[in-house]
Parts: structure tokens; sequence; C-alpha cells
């Protein structure tokens, strides 16, 4: 799907703030209501739009432990990797895992109450006969910098 200038309004609207009204969103994109809100809609039907969600501070609410794991599988059939992936997809304290290219297979963000439940995951992974050949794992001792919004106008090439 080709995106002009004022779909791209629209997305960058909707990524800095979902709950924006159909006005709002209107002003924002130059356009009357009406015409945003189809346009939306078709973003929304293209698979563009997958969602809206709102950013939670967890660490406001409870102590947590944020953990980066790297991860090589001992074998690379396709049979192994859909195996990991869907046991990482049916895990809830895996927040996102990334399949990378170099040394090794997958980097998972892993959100644990603390370092021993953390242990007791990876144990009921390795239990569960994986593939899981080797992992490494990195403890998240600040955020930096975790932004949720695109950087569109970078990433996409220019629209008319």
């Amino acid at each position: 799907m080709k995106l002009d200038a004022i779909d791209l309004r629209i997305l960058n609207a909707i990524q800095e703030n979902g709950r924006i009204t159909k006005l709002a969103l209107a002003e924002k994109a130059g356009l009357s209501p009406t015409p945003c809100w189809l346009r939306l809609h078709k973003l929304e039907k293209a698979g563009i739009v997958t969602g809206y969600h709102a950013r939670i501070a967890v660490r406001r609410l409870a102590p947590v432990t944020g953990v980066m794991m790297e991860v090589t599988l001992a074998n690379h059939r396709q049979a192994d990797f859909d195996r990991f992936e869907r046991a990482v997809a049916s895990t809830p304290e895996i927040v996102a895992c990334w399949s990378v290219g170099g040394g090794v297979d997958y980097i998972l963000k892993i959100m644990a109450v603390d370092i021993d439940a953390y242990q007791r995951l990876v144990d009921s992974l390795l239990e569960r006969e994986l593939g899981i050949d080797r992992y490494f794992t990195y403890i998240i001792t600040k955020t930096v910098k975790e932004e949720a919004v695109l950087p569109l106008a970078a990433l996409l090439p220019a629209t008319e």
C-alpha cells in the first residue's frame, strides 16, 4: 500500500496518542473528520495499524526485573525454529522476541518478578526440550530509551 503525506500524519498522530479524538485527528491530518476516519479504517484493514495500546509504568506498581536473553538453538531446521517460537509466543513473561542473524538465533526480552522467577522460567524452557543449546543472560539495570513511537519520516521514502 502506498502512503501519502496525509496517511503519515494520521499514523504519527495515533502513535503519539492512541486516544486522540476524531476531530483532533482530522485537524492534525489536514482533513475533515469523515475522510480522515475512512483513511484510518483503510490503514487498519491493510494491517498497517495493528492495535492501540497503553504503556504501563510497571515499576511504579511493583518491583520487576527486566532481562535480555540471547538464545542459540542446537539445530537449525524449520521445525526447531517453529517449536521454539511457539513456546515463546505462549510464555507471557517473554514480552519481546527477535530472530536475529549473527552468532545467536534469538534475542528475548523477559519481565519477571525477580531473578529467581527468571531462573525458574529458564529452567522450565530447558525442561521442555525446545532445542536450546546456549543462552546468555543480561540484566537490565536501567532503561535509557524505550520508544514506542516509530520515526516514520526517517524510515519511509518521501511522499508526494
